[in-house]
């Protein structure tokens, strides 16, 4: 994948504070290769954020460093501690997409949400966005919300230095937001794998971004079957409402027809989807 030239750190964007670990999670990176990807970065078993967080650091507000909205409108406070939870409360559940926008599965993902009426958050990588501004815009004009996935999803950028680490979120939503053709803001920033830091979310949180984890990993990117990933997500979504799914990385046809089978069951379940919380205090 590309990688932007712009080098330093923006004044004032990053806060240096104590890092304390994220509890109950491992993760591990494998090298996959996926279409118009290039080499990129995967968790060895895309690992199941349960509930990961509570307060991510005690204390933790949002530092929003006067950033905008579209329209140049102010931007709400927005918290640095790592979002779960569902705008829709009670029973919402959160649908998130990885890893696009991809010129194949992404439209077919759009239509299974259309099917539902459901309304998902997708995490993009940002050159794949800047290749394919078309999609970036049918996923806008559908009424979903965009995340910052970084440029490279690079799973050990929490290991790399902070200005490494905002170069990877601060050009991925740039690269997102040309490709919105300026109507859409991003909201959301995914660390890859998970590798979230105490700078990288005062980072995203500083630009106008939540910080985002997943509750339920139905491990379609692995392609275990239609079957394994419904099954996955019936049997967590007791852990939180914040699903994760695969609209990038390589041949998703199993994931648009689990995508279908456990969008209908929500519905006989009679649960709703909504968004994930954004301006929430820490630890939602």
């Amino acid at each position: 994948m590309a990688r932007a030239d712009r080098k330093g750190i923006r004044a004032g964007a990053v806060v240096v504070a104590a890092a304390v670990a994220v509890a109950g999670t491992v993760w591990g990176a494998a090298t996959l290769v996926g279409p118009g990807h290039g080499a990129v970065q995967r968790p060895a078993h895309e690992n199941v954020a349960r509930r990961t967080t509570g307060p991510a650091t005690p204390g933790d507000g949002a530092k929003d460093g006067g950033a905008q909205g579209a329209g140049g409108a102010p931007r709400s406070r927005i918290p640095d501690g790592i979002a779960h939870a569902s705008e829709g409360g009670g029973d919402a559940v959160n649908i998130t997409i990885d890893d696009g926008p991809d010129p194949q599965w992404t439209p077919r993902v759009l239509a299974v949400l259309k099917k539902h009426d459901v309304k998902a958050t997708f995490c993009m990588i940002g050159p794949q966005a800047k290749a394919h501004p078309d999609l970036v815009k049918r996923v806008v004009a559908a009424g979903h919300r965009l995340c910052d996935h970084t440029m490279d999803h690079d799973t050990a950028m929490d290991k790399k230095p902070v200005a490494y680490q905002e170069r990877q979120i601060l050009d991925a939503k740039k690269m997102i937001e040309d490709a919105a053709g300026g109507g859409a803001d991003v909201e959301y920033y995914r660390a890859p794998g998970g590798a979230f830091t105490p700078d990288s979310r005062r980072i995203a949180a500083a630009n106008g971004m939540r910080p985002l984890g997943w509750n339920v990993d139905t491990r379609d990117f692995g392609k275990p079957g239609v079957a394994a990933i419904v099954s996955a997500f019936k049997s967590e979504i007791g852990n939180g409402p914040t699903v994760l799914f695969h609209d990038g990385g390589g041949n998703r046809a199993q994931t648009v027809e689990a995508l279908d089978q456990a969008l209908a069951w929500l519905e006989g379940q009679g649960r709703p989807t909504g968004f994930p919380v954004r301006t929430a205090p820490d630890g939602s």
